[in-house]
């Protein structure tokens, strides 16, 4: 399973991460909010251990957030707030389980099984933006039924803008959430640029409908009928 956790305390989110790595998990850290509601935009995660108080977004900013996230993959909230009017907060909010800290490790994980059970029972995920379609469970990308062979860069950056149909996305967000990489010495906006170029070609080439859009001095839009394109 590949879990995301979304955790600011260090001893917290590192006992968490190796405990999850001896089973046999493949755990990611995120320490802020932002960063964490960022790595779900950009990657498939089969569970999230997502902590209540956080730096920048928190958590129950994040679960309102994951609302438009596809697939949304289920969630353990964790907090020290154990009153009963915290933990109805938490799930209206989203959340598919609550854990008040401190607790023990076991715990936590029976409950991310039970729930990667239950997310595992449902019917292949889908993205769709017109004609093409992403199967997320499987990585098959088609489009008007005829597969389209993308290399995992050329995935990952088609899945995020379809993540964000009808809305532009910045070569700066594509750079730090696609590619991860914000503390470069030059910018990756000839690197994207190019993989854009490929990307565009495998997708609309040869078609009367264009999916992937250049907005002049702004970024990119996935989306059947723009209102301004390039």
């Amino acid at each position: 399973m590949k879990i995301l956790i979304v955790e600011d305390e260090p001893t917290t989110a590192d006992a968490i991460r190796s405990g999850l790595q001896a089973e046999g998990c493949v755990p990611e850290v995120a320490r802020t909010g932002t960063e964490g509601l960022a790595r779900l935009q950009a990657g498939i995660f089969d569970a999230v251990v997502l902590d209540w108080m956080l730096p920048g977004l928190d958590g129950i900013a994040i679960l309102r957030a994951l609302k438009h996230i596809t697939p949304k993959p289920p969630v353990l909230l964790l907090t020290a707030k154990d009153a009963v009017e915290d933990r109805v907060t938490g799930l209206d909010s989203g959340a598919d389980d609550y854990l008040v800290k401190p607790f023990a490790f076991a715990e936590l994980l029976a409950r991310l099984r039970a729930l990667t059970r239950r997310a595992g029972g449902e019917e292949s995920l889908l993205l769709q933006s017109g004609d093409l379609v992403i199967d997320l469970k499987t990585r098959r990308v088609s489009r008007d039924g005829n597969a389209i062979a993308l290399t995992p860069r050329e995935y990952d950056l088609l899945v995020y803008l379809m993540r964000h149909t009808g809305q532009v996305v910045t070569r700066g967000m594509i750079a730090r959430d696609v590619w991860r990489e914000t503390n470069r010495s030059t910018p990756l906006d000839n690197v994207i640029d190019v993989h854009l170029a490929r990307l565009r070609r495998k997708v609309d080439e040869g078609r009367d409908k264009r999916l992937i859009h250049t907005i002049r001095g702004v970024g990119f839009l996935c989306r059947e009928k723009p209102e301004s394109d390039t």
